[in-house]
């Protein structure tokens, strides 16, 4: 049974959870039953492996892995122990065909057949020395060895020598809104155009955030918090009653939050068809 493993090699946001979602929802269109493995950061659970459903607590299971059970309805377990998880999802979904594992490019005790490694187009190595003294977990060498290179929003001056034969791009557009505490309620982000917002990000990058906001012409107040922050109530008041514009992520664990001004933005993830078509070519490798 194949497993994809979709991760990088530097710290900090580059699009891995967008991406896991996009290709998950793409192979279960195309007849594949998916299952889902992930590390579970910023949970605190301890019996592991746990399964993730929709309605899970993500103070335990990690905010991350509940956004991606809750968009792509795919049987779902974390645990430091990818090939455990793995062990405990097919135990309890024996028809599950083909693995996605969010990140774990290093975590070499899990077996994969394919890796897709994700770019941060605008960041890409920094300063291409290692932890602690850049931001890599390991050499951009590692990148020779993978399947696929994504990349999330290259830069028009990025450099050229990332670009092969095997990278593909995405973008990540901000689609629409919901009201935190009411899905049924949606707006455009035209309707918040020249309006001055509070912008909520506790993501990897949430510089990201901020400017494609921005791009859309709103006015924001930026607050960035800890990546996977764990959010009180009053963390959301600040002294007025601007909307608040927060990310998905940020919103899983908010929604119980009493804020009629605050919501959130749903993303759009474009990649392109030669995408879909190289990662049924790996497959179909595979099973020969």
């Amino acid at each position: 049974m194949p497993v994809i493993v979709i991760g990088n090699i530097s710290v900090g946001g580059t699009g891995k959870t967008p991406l896991v979602i996009a290709l998950a929802k793409f192979l279960q269109q195309n007849n594949y039953r998916v299952g889902i493995v992930s590390r579970g950061y910023g949970g605190s659970g301890s019996d592991f492996p746990i399964e993730v459903n929709i309605d899970s607590d993500p103070s335990l299971v990690g905010d991350e892995p509940l956004l991606i059970a809750q968009q792509s309805l795919c049987p779902i377990f974390v645990g430091p122990k990818r090939q455990s998880d793995i062990t405990a999802l097919l135990n309890k979904y024996p028809e599950v065909n083909l693995i996605l594992s969010d990140d774990g490019m290093q975590h070499y005790a899990m077996e994969r057949d394919i890796e897709i490694a994700v770019i941060d187009g605008k960041r890409l190595f920094g300063n291409k020395k290692l932890l602690p003294a850049g931001p890599l977990r390991e050499p951009v060498s590692r990148l020779d060895e993978v399947d696929i290179q994504v990349v999330n929003g290259l830069e028009a001056d990025s450099e050229k020598d990332i670009v092969s034969e095997n990278t593909f791009f995405m973008h990540l557009a901000p689609a629409s809104l919901y009201r935190l505490n009411d899905k049924t309620q949606k707006k455009g982000l035209l309707d918040f155009a020249e309006q001055t917002v509070h912008g909520v990000a506790g993501i990897g990058n949430p510089q990201r955030f901020f400017d494609a906001l921005t791009a859309q012409g709103l006015k924001v107040i930026p607050h960035d918090f800890d990546d996977h922050f764990h959010y009180k109530e009053n963390d959301l008041i600040f002294g007025d009653q601007l909307p608040i514009i927060m990310t998905e992520k940020d919103a899983v664990k908010c929604k119980s939050f009493n804020l009629d001004n605050c919501w959130v933005v749903s993303l759009d993830t474009q990649l392109s068809e030669h995408f879909y078509e190289k990662v049924l070519c790996l497959l179909e490798k595979n099973r020969r």
